[in-house]
């Protein structure tokens, strides 16, 4: 337990450090530098919502899920994307969380337990964050097809402002060395707030209030909550439900058992509670339990905290929780099918 609730402080506290990082980038423009650049290469506003797509998704990789609700989900709804935009944002964040182990805490509490280096773990889950991406964005369209499209971007496209820019990226080079990613993400986060704080383009005040600590509190406590209920009959019937083996059967129930506990107890304690089971059948249990704790959020509001961000980003103005449960349970357990079969086949020539 104190393994768990040790890993779970590092890993909020690089929420916390990334949480930072993304507001002192967006105050200096860098997220309104990147709306406004796919709205440039996407001048039909039919293509525009799939660029929209992709941008939520690179942002989600690269600097986290809660980043693309909280600093994305503006610049798309202003840039006209309404509902679609807002759509996009929130079922990207956790579907588009797969790929690397820094894209989502749930990655990051499980990463330890596949045995695989930043790089091998991005190589598996590729083929499954390809097909999510690609059908969040089918959806979303779908759902939307009735909506207004969207007006054709107006006036000049902000530059990219290049200090952002080269912390992002040297953050990233660090992670993929192998550093320790709450090290790497405060030094980053550290180094953009102060440049961000001396050009004036934002406030230390500002930047607290954005690290949300008593989020953060809250996030370790429920955790611990959780830890403590694993170590009861009540946690061990739980964990004793994942199926064994790596078959398609297995890894698919291991998915779907892991989307429904999620959306019943958040999922980052979800993913604490159940990783001992999972790692148990190897690392590729460990990611079909990483599929339904990820793609499976997008099930009820409480299956990630990026969710309920989501709605106070925005979400709420454009869309109501009623549709986004109605989405949800309409497809999302579909994804979560999908994600873990993508998984089982890929398993045969990546592990």
């Amino acid at each position: 337990m104190t393994h768990d609730l040790g890993s779970l402080v590092e890993v909020v506290g690089f929420l916390v450090a990334m949480t930072v990082l993304g507001r002192a980038c967006a105050d200096e423009g860098l997220f309104d530098a990147w709306g406004g650049a796919v709205a440039r290469v996407s001048r039909d506003p039919r293509r525009l919502g799939v660029a929209a797509g992709l941008l939520a998704a690179g942002t989600t990789v690269v600097l986290t899920l809660d980043a693309t609700v909280v600093l994305l989900t503006p610049v798309l709804l202003a840039a006209g994307l309404g509902r679609r935009g807002s759509l996009l944002s929130v079922r990207l964040a956790n579907s588009a969380s797969t790929l690397l182990p820094i894209s989502n805490l749930t990655n990051l509490l499980a990463v330890a337990a596949t045995g695989w280096t930043f790089l091998e773990f991005a190589r598996v889950m590729l083929p499954v964050w390809v097909v999510a991406v690609v059908a969040e964005i089918a959806i979303v369209t779908w759902w939307c097809r009735r909506d207004p499209a969207p007006a054709p971007p107006s006036g000049p496209v902000p530059a990219t402002p290049l200090v952002p820019a080269g912390v992002v990226i040297a953050v990233l080079c660090g992670l993929a060395a192998g550093e320790k990613p709450w090290i790497v993400a405060t030094a980053g986060a550290v180094l953009m707030a102060a440049h961000a704080v001396a050009i004036r383009a934002t406030t230390w005040r500002d930047l607290l209030a954005a690290a949300n600590l008593p989020l953060a509190v809250v996030v370790v406590v429920w955790g611990w909550v959780v830890t403590l209920v694993a170590g009861t009959p009540a946690g061990d019937w739980i964990t004793d439900l994942l199926p064994h083996g790596t078959t398609w059967a297995a890894l698919v129930g291991i998915a779907l058992i892991s989307m429904v506990t999620a959306n019943v107890i958040n999922n980052l304690p979800a993913t604490l509670l159940l990783l001992p089971a999972a790692a148990a059948t190897g690392p590729i249990g460990v990611a079909a339990l990483l599929v339904g704790v990820n793609v499976g959020a997008n099930l009820t509001a409480v299956g990630s905290l990026a969710n309920l961000l989501w709605r106070g980003a925005g979400g709420r103005a454009t869309v109501r929780w009623a549709e986004f449960h109605r989405l949800g349970l309409l497809t999302t357990p579909l994804l979560v099918v999908l994600g873990a079969s993508v998984l089982w086949a890929w398993s045969f020539v990546a592990v």
